[in-house]
């Protein structure tokens, strides 16, 4: 039985895993971002090694069904989506065969670097998605879905990922989601989206993810003792030196 309390040693556990509002997740953001220093493209660079050790126990190379151990990675614009884009550079380091379809790139910063890493680490990118869902099942082995974060108003999707989310609905292939399941409201339990075969929370996990039936893991451990404290998240004890964790226990 997984026990949850205070990632610090010294503290005993004080509850259940929180699984927190998209509000507190932008607010936590904010506050590593500001108060704790963390800068955007390490925040990035950590959550996005974490997810690609998650797509690596859920999909070890060995158990992949096609010869070749091909991933498409499909990403937003927001931070979501370049959490995705270090998660392909980690998962090319892995020995896996990215491809990134990222058809609305930001023009920041952070954004332009990582996708300029991809880049020369020769991941190619789709200049488009195609429309024949059997081309996608047939060419991947799996979808990492890095399209809507918190920051993403689901409703307020524009195409193509309007059409991307269709897409996405209809595919065979398993689906990873980051964060969030692309679609799903953030403040409900609304399941009739997308339905991803793993999901890999963030920091913590969200109050979207109270319905998600698959194999959940958390990346979080980076998250600084106080700021735990704070928002009460009582997050679970990782094992060894890893940077994420199963999570197993239903939450209150």
């Amino acid at each position: 039985m997984m026990s949850y309390g205070p990632s610090d040693p010294h503290d005993e556990p004080t509850g259940a895993l929180r699984y927190i509002s998209k509000e507190e997740a932008i607010a936590m953001e904010t506050e590593l971002l500001t108060d704790y220093r963390f800068g955007q493209q390490q925040l990035t660079e950590v959550l996005g090694h974490a997810c690609a050790i998650g797509v690596a126990k859920a999909f070890p190379l060995g158990s992949l069904e096609k010869r070749q151990p091909t991933v498409l990675v499909i990403c937003g614009p927001e931070h979501n989506g370049c959490v995705g884009l270090s998660c392909a550079r980690y998962l090319r380091l892995f020995d896996y065969l990215p491809t990134v379809f990222y058809p609305k790139r930001s023009q920041q910063a952070v954004q332009q670097a990582f996708t300029v890493q991809c880049e020369k680490m020769d991941i190619p990118f789709l200049s488009y998605l195609p429309a024949e869902v059997q081309l996608i099942n047939d060419a991947y082995n799996l979808v990492v879905d890095a399209v809507v974060g918190t920051q993403t108003e689901p409703a307020s999707l524009a195409d193509p990922f309007t059409s991307i989310l269709v897409t996405l609905r209809n595919l065979s292939v398993p689906i990873v989601s980051l964060d969030i399941p692309s679609g799903w409201d953030d403040s409900s339990s609304d399941t009739d989206r997308i339905n991803p075969a793993v999901l890999i929370s963030l920091m913590a996990p969200k109050a979207c993810s109270l319905g998600f039936q698959g194999t959940h893991f958390l990346a979080g451990r980076f998250l600084p003792y106080d700021l735990q404290k704070k928002y009460e998240l009582c997050l679970p004890e990782y094992p060894g030196t890893d940077c994420i964790v199963q999570l197993t226990d239903t939450p209150t």
